[in-house]
């Protein structure tokens, strides 16, 4: 019998590693993907010593990529701000962000959008996705 190498042959560190994995992934997170135009809501301490104090600060844009998967999985969301393209990397299992909400879908045909960083004004305008209705169809269906 051949040896693997690596963590390969230990699938019981393996089984231990996944559900460590399992116990820190979050379940609220709603379905998302490249295209999409997504609100971030991330909480951010300021102030220093005794006088912290958390507030919630949102990042609104399109959703560039997703990477990774369990916990180690992230997205990336731009947006043009003050004619400056800006890009955040967000985990997507982190503490850190609050809440996601899906603005709206976008219909894209590429996992990672990084020719929209060349386009600029309505050139990097994505089409709106039909998946969007025919998510609410069957909501509608069971009222």
């Amino acid at each position: 019998m051949p040896r693997l190498s690596g963590s390969a042959g230990n699938t019981e560190m393996n089984l231990v590693i996944r559900k460590l994995h399992e116990a820190q992934l979050r379940k609220d997170l709603p379905e998302f993907r490249s295209g999409d135009t997504v609100k971030v809501h991330v909480r951010l301490l300021e102030g220093e010593g005794e006088k912290v104090k958390e507030r919630i600060q949102t990042f609104e844009g399109v959703v560039i990529s997703k990477k990774g998967r369990a916990s180690s999985a992230t997205f990336t969301v731009r947006r043009v701000s003050f004619g400056t393209g800006v890009e955040r990397i967000f985990p997507l299992h982190s503490p850190s962000i609050s809440s996601i909400d899906v603005v709206s879908k976008g219909s894209v045909r590429r996992a990672r959008l990084y020719y929209l960083r060349n386009l600029r004004g309505k050139a990097a305008r994505i089409k709106r996705a039909a998946r969007e209705e025919v998510a609410a169809t069957p909501a509608a269906a069971k009222a």
